[in-house]
């Protein structure tokens, strides 16, 4: 993990629950941050590795790890991954204390996060959607975009502890804005990487210094994060590491079903989702989400 400064915070008993390459280093951060960390992981052996690292604590179960904490924190894989570390005898829910948060940075469905504020409603308890943007490196580095949805308070409460793994962490509305929101960054991604993939694959066959080409319209209006990031790798076909196909094919699966409940067209979306499900055919489930541009290759 990078080092960085903390801003300086009211020390909390937190707790974290999924510790993949995303929780594992956001975790850590409350921890240098000063919190009280309790962290709990599907695979007990990954919680064990954390406490040692850090100094903090593993339990056996969500409602263990939960148990007193003043927030919980979450990133796990899906809906089904959320509901089955939240609700149940074993489950967060379960063991937290009325008037605590649940902060899910799991990327779900805007509908499993209204599901999960009503439920933790009844049970006094609060709950913030808070999808996060910024990838491994951006957990790593405590940089990352967090978007919520909830109520104002919950926020007011949650943020002064979040923000020591984020440089934004921004209310966006109500219940599920923060799911929604995290959507429309997927979708804005899809679109930039494939045309990014096009761009650079018709640079090469052109005969281009593609490097340099990057180089010079990235200073201009078609710059973008994924080019700074992602344009040379995509140019050197390396594509081991990132945000993985598997991943933004289930993000732009419930972006679409998003879409057909409000009545949004997304067709560039729908495309390049087909496009993502060539590249798991050629074997790149694993690969980052750049590798858009082996599709391109493979067809000349």
């Amino acid at each position: 993990m990078s080092e960085r400064s903390y801003d300086p915070v009211t020390p909390h008993k937190v707790a974290f629950l999924g510790l993949g390459v995303m929780g594992y280093p956001m975790a850590g951060h409350l921890k240098r941050a000063g919190h009280d960390v309790t962290v709990y992981n599907r695979t007990s052996a990954k919680a064990d590795q954390w406490a040692a690292e850090y100094g903090g604590k593993s339990a056996p179960t969500p409602r263990q790890a939960a148990h007193g904490a003043d927030i919980v924190f979450c990133c796990v894989g899906n809906d089904d991954d959320l509901r089955s570390v939240v609700l149940g005898e074993h489950g967060a829910f379960a063991g937290m204390k009325a008037g605590a948060v649940f902060v899910d940075h799991t990327t779900a469905s805007a509908e499993v996060a209204r599901e999960l504020f009503e439920t933790a409603r009844h049970k006094s308890l609060a709950f913030v959607d808070a999808p996060v943007s910024g990838g491994q490196a951006g957990a790593v580095n405590g940089m990352l975009t967090v978007m919520c949805g909830g109520e104002q308070a919950d926020f007011a409460r949650v943020k002064p502890v979040g923000v020591a793994y984020s440089r934004a962490f921004t209310l966006v509305g109500a219940p599920g804005a923060g799911q929604l929101a995290k959507m429309v960054n997927q979708i804005c991604i899809a679109g930039l990487v494939q045309g990014l993939s096009e761009g650079i694959n018709f640079g090469l066959a052109a005969g281009l210094d593609m490097k340099l080409v990057l180089d010079v319209i990235n200073k201009g209006a078609a710059g973008s994060w994924q080019m700074d990031n992602r344009g040379s790798t995509m140019v050197d076909d390396k594509f081991d590491f990132g945000f993985a196909v598997d991943w933004m094919r289930k993000d732009l699966g419930m972006c679409l079903d998003e879409a057909k409940r409000n009545g949004a067209p997304l067709p560039a979306t729908a495309l390049i989702d087909q496009f993502y499900g060539d590249v798991q055919r050629m074997g790149g489930g694993r690969w980052d989400t750049s590798s858009l541009i082996k599709r391109l290759r493979k067809a000349k």
